[in-house]
């Protein structure tokens, strides 16, 4: 049976949940962090995406609206899971909007009119640091011995590197 530091994990000084596990206190207050970090910057991401996917324009408007419509599903489908491990360990999840905007390292894009060229390059340049936030958060994960986290970021790096491929490849000319 696990002590019960090892059950504790304290996030944001305001909530003590007691889920067991076998994870360190200590590990699971950093992975459960990195969690929220990370749900702030796939909202964000999504928000971008669908923004871009509303106000997408252009000779090729058919594919692009398309291909970002199924890139948001994909990175929405990502919410769920990451809020529920970190909940799983204990921790807390996202609150609100301006949660997320405190939290989230992935900058908004708020201009009336974009391009779409520099839309899918915002997007390819969005997706690979998400990419490396997720490498980020992997690396937390190993060091605590967080194997089910880390497996489930690993589906994520493929989908999002996925994402980045398609992204690079549409815009590889420039004109998209």
């Amino acid at each position: 049976m696990p002590s019960m530091a090892a059950t504790k994990a304290v996030n944001r000084g305001k909530s003590v949940y007691n889920v067991p596990t076998d994870l360190s206190a200590d590990g699971v207050v950093e992975i459960g962090g990195a969690l929220r970090s990370l749900l702030a910057d796939t909202f964000a991401l999504y928000v971008k995406t669908k923004n871009f996917h509303w106000h997408m324009t252009g000779a090729h408007y058919r594919d692009y609206h398309l291909l970002l419509d199924e890139h948001g599903d994909q990175i929405f489908a990502m919410t769920d899971p990451i809020a529920e491990r970190g909940r799983k360990l204990g921790q807390l999840a996202i609150h609100s909007i301006g949660e997320i905007s405190k939290l989230q390292r992935l900058k908004d894009n708020n201009q009336e009119s974009v391009a779409p060229i520099a839309m899918l390059t915002e997007l390819r340049d969005d997706n690979l640091k998400l990419t490396r936030e997720l490498r980020a958060t992997h690396e937390i994960c190993e060091k605590h011995n967080d194997v089910a986290t880390a497996s489930l970021i690993e589906v994520w790096i493929d989908e999002t590197e996925r994402r980045t491929w398609f992204l690079a490849m549409t815009v590889v000319d420039g004109s998209g």
